[in-house]
């Protein structure tokens, strides 16, 4: 929404000085071939200010395109470094999870082994 006003504001301002600068001409008491000239002056200068403007704004543009391009390399490097460790945890917490899992299995067999010496015989 920012963008968009800042660009309507951009045009209003283009449009208001055009339309400001040809009626203060007009309405000037001067000759036609005066006014005229006078006209022609100042759409090459309202022209040429609109020149510089563009100019500003893809140099702005160019900036931001290079510090979002950069940002966005640094938060593809984070997160592939998080990922990995993201990855990393979970093999760690697999393994863990295997080891205790094949002990509880190993503790079952050699319990199942043993004869249970705590039943009466009669």
């Amino acid at each position: 929404m920012a963008e968009n006003s800042g660009k309507d504001f951009f045009v209003g301002t283009i449009i208001g000085a055009a339309v400001g600068a040809s009626l203060a001409l007009l309405f000037a008491p001067k000759s036609g071939k005066e006014l005229r000239g006078d006209i022609n002056q100042g759409a090459i200068q309202v022209r040429d200010r609109a020149t510089e403007w563009k100019d500003v704004a893809q140099a702005k543009g160019e900036e931001w395109k290079n510090v979002a391009q950069e940002k966005g390399q640094e938060w593809k490097e984070l997160a592939v470094v998080k990922g990995s460790e993201i990855k990393q945890k979970t093999q760690d917490l697999t393994s863990n999870v295997q080891t205790k899992l094949q002990d509880l299995k190993d503790k079952t067999k050699s319990s199942d082994e043993v004869p249970n010496t705590d039943v009466e015989e009669n």
